[in-house]
């Protein structure tokens, strides 16, 4: 019998009708192979249910601010066929002349959070435009942003700790441990911040078994939150990987589920 209930926070799905497209381009983007993972949602619940997942948190990012409208009714339409095992969040776009409409929408929807991509958005994440959506957002719903990538400036450590200091009241979700590829230099400056949580996704397989222990110790369980980065990684190999780095029941709990459900407001 689990221990805990497991939720997966970091998933990406798309309509059938783009999904090859999308998938094509993340991995021009991230030079990737998916290695059978084709970004729909049924794709997803097989490989996750298979491996004991119980809910997920799904969304996808709007690369134009035309697209906001169509990618949240998909996701929110998502939600509502579930069955109750999905969890939405939203795409907001930086450049939207209706910004605080789009949000509206988003929370009329019954969608949970923000996703925001910096590197595809092209804009960085202390630019005033995003900061507008944090002001937004804060005291109302959590933002995930896609952290950190040595090839680009966008969503650089530095930049997500001014973010942190100037929005204290906004909870935010550094995703791939805080800084993908930078995962050192994003622990020394944003783990002191306790309205910064991260997630696991496209990171542990990665780095070492103990860079991930140090990096655990530093935001601490109460801030960590599991994810796959779905359709990039596999839930059997992730939670594996999670079990290996982290052996106490308790942290392995509040990282699979605890954290995640006060979050979301998820009840399983």
């Amino acid at each position: 019998m689990k221990k805990y209930n497991i939720i997966d926070c970091h998933c990406h799905i798309y309509p059938d009708a783009i999904v090859g497209k999308a998938v094509e381009a993340i991995e021009g983007f991230y030079d990737y192979r998916y290695k059978g993972f084709d970004g729909k949602k049924e794709t997803m619940l097989k490989n996750g249910n298979s491996a004991g997942v119980d809910h997920y948190i799904v969304f996808s990012v709007a690369t134009t601010p035309h697209q906001v409208h169509s990618i949240n009714s998909f996701i929110s339409d998502c939600v509502k066929n579930s069955g109750g095992v999905f969890t939405g969040l939203g795409t907001l776009h930086p450049y939207s002349d209706t910004l605080r409409d789009d949000f509206e929408e988003l929370i009329s929807l019954g969608l949970k959070g923000v996703k925001l991509h910096p590197d595809f958005q092209k804009i960085p994440i202390d630019d005033e435009r995003c900061q507008e959506i944090y002001r937004l957002c804060s005291q109302r719903v959590p933002v995930l942003l896609h952290t950190g990538d040595y090839r680009y400036d966008y969503s650089n450590p530095e930049r997500m700790r001014l973010v942190l200091e100037k929005f204290p009241d906004c909870t935010f979700i550094g995703a791939h441990f805080g800084g993908w590829s930078v995962w050192e230099e994003a622990v020394k400056k944003l783990s002191p911040y306790r309205n910064f949580y991260v997630d696991t996704s496209s990171s542990l397989s990665d780095i070492s078994t103990e860079t991930a222990r140090e990096l655990i110790r530093c935001y601490t369980p109460d801030r960590i939150l599991y994810g796959t980065d779905f359709p990039l990684g596999d839930s059997a190999k992730e939670i594996s990987l999670v079990k290996k780095a982290v052996t106490d029941e308790a942290a392995l709990e509040k990282i699979f589920y605890r954290n995640a459900s006060e979050l979301f407001d998820i009840k399983l």
